[in-house]
């Protein structure tokens, strides 16, 4: 026993002692600080609950190297004859002891790999990693994800489907998007690909269910003039949404989320706004095919894809307003921007449109051209702190709506709920796509809302 004490004695064994113990101790010391909210930096998540497990197991696998290294050399004569494997006797009340002792550590060893493997993963399940880790490509989405109605829900919930099949093949593409951020040779913007969307029955309808009625419901939409006193106009829209009634009907919008209808679509680019060919399969009309024009046969030929409620609801928890317009409209609406100040929608609507290089001129920028606007007016009631409101809000507009180090700004990702500022429902619903018995795909208003 003392001649296999003395081969891990070897400068490679005690090396990995020291690295394993080392990290062992910090590892614990940061657990702890962890459990009791002294850290919330994301990369010193990285060092914390991904490097130093690995260099633990490091450590521990460079005991047994460095043992059989002394054990190869001292058979090689240098300096000392071959050394026979150490006789255990746990009579002896000396090796019983170490051997207690080598037990308990090894326990200690197995408690502190699986911490780490869990709270590996684990960190690389939260939106921190997912969103700060990668901090320029995310931004845009992470920013979103803060101010939409999904807050509360992981990145994983959305973004990784049940079973270890998708798990594995999730981290396998994190690793490479890991690289991509390493070398700066990802894609600005960053755009989904089709293949790597979860089906919506794995994520959306844990918590909605597709087939649910809902009847009409109603949407206030507020718009402001340019004009000086941003005179406010008022859309009231009645939505039929529909759903699938107590009778198994299946009417409004939702008539598409009827798990007894089959929509397929083909699209010819990746965010999907051109889709030149559609099948529907129900029980009322059985399968109809239509198509815009002249479909090629390469066309016919690319990946059709069932259409789900991401397909209409694509940007669930990262939109983006499409118009610095609609921004503004909407931080008026909320009282964010005083509407009571002279011009107020126009001059921040311009400050907003302007090109900035980065988002610090950017800030600076918009607050020197509100100023600067009312400074010259001298107009009644516009005082110091309803400016202050103004220019804030609109910084804040810009810091959740344009990245430019991601070529990321208004309108950059079609939201495909409506059919204003980008095709959304007209993809289909364009009068254009025609089955071969001369029926079309209509875009009659009323067939999903009512204007009040």
């Amino acid at each position: 026993m003392a001649q296999g004490v003395r081969l891990i004695r070897s400068p490679i064994s005690v090396a990995g002692m020291v690295l394993t113990t080392i990290s062992a101790v910090v590892f614990i010391v940061i657990l702890l600080g962890d459990l009791f909210g002294l850290h919330s930096n994301p990369y010193l998540g990285i060092v914390f609950f991904i490097l130093l497990p690995a260099l633990f197991v490091l450590g521990l696998l460079l005991i047994p190297l460095g043992a059989w290294v002394e054990r190869r050399r001292r058979a090689a004569g240098k300096p000392a004859a071959a050394v026979d494997w150490p006789r255990i006797d746990l009579n002896q009340p000396r090796q019983r002891t170490i051997a207690v002792i080598i037990f308990g550590l090894t326990m200690a060893n197995i408690v502190i790999v699986s911490l780490g493997a869990y709270k590996s993963v684990e960190y690389m399940d939260s939106v921190g990693f997912c969103g700060q880790v990668c901090h320029a490509p995310m931004k845009p989405e992470l920013v979103a994800h803060r101010e939409g109605p999904h807050a509360r829900i992981t990145c994983m919930e959305c973004h990784v489907a049940p079973g270890a099949r998708s798990f594995v093949r999730a981290k396998l593409v994190g690793t490479r998007r890991l690289l991509a951020v390493t070398r700066s040779n990802y894609s600005r913007p960053i755009v989904a690909a089709t293949e790597d969307l979860v089906a919506s029955r794995d994520t959306c309808e844990h918590c909605h269910a597709p087939a649910r009625f809902r009847g009409d419901m109603t949407r206030r939409i507020a718009d402001y003039a340019d004009d000086e006193k941003n005179t406010e106009s008022v859309t009231t829209l009645r939505l039929h949404v529909g759903g699938v009634d107590r009778a198994g009907r299946a009417s409004g919008i939702h008539w598409h989320a009827d798990p007894a209808t089959v929509v397929e679509y083909t699209a010819t680019d990746d965010q999907r706004q051109t889709i030149p060919w559609v099948r529907v399969t129900d029980a009322k009309n059985g399968v109809r095919e239509y198509t815009v024009g002249s479909v090629s046969p390469d066309t016919l030929a690319r990946e059709r894809r069932r259409m789900e409620c991401t397909d209409c609801h694509n940007r669930p928890s990262h939109a983006i307003p499409a118009t610095p317009e609609r921004a503004v409209d909407l931080a008026i609406s909320r009282g964010e921007i005083p509407v009571t100040l002279p011009f107020v929608r126009r001059e921040s609507v311009k400050a907003l449109k302007a090109s900035y290089p980065s988002e610090a001129s950017a800030i600076d920028a918009i607050s020197r051209s509100l100023r600067d606007f009312y400074k010259a007016q001298q107009a009644p009631g516009a005082g110091g702190p309803e400016i202050d409101r103004a220019v804030l809000a609109a910084q804040n507009t810009y810091r959740h709506s344009v990245f430019p180090e991601m070529k990321v700004t208004f309108g950059t990702y079609a939201n495909n709920i409506g059919h204003i500022d980008a095709p959304g429902c007209f993809r289909c619903h364009d009068d254009e796509h025609v089955a071969r018995d001369g029926k079309k795909i209509g875009q009659e208003c009323e067939t999903c809302h009512a204007i009040e």
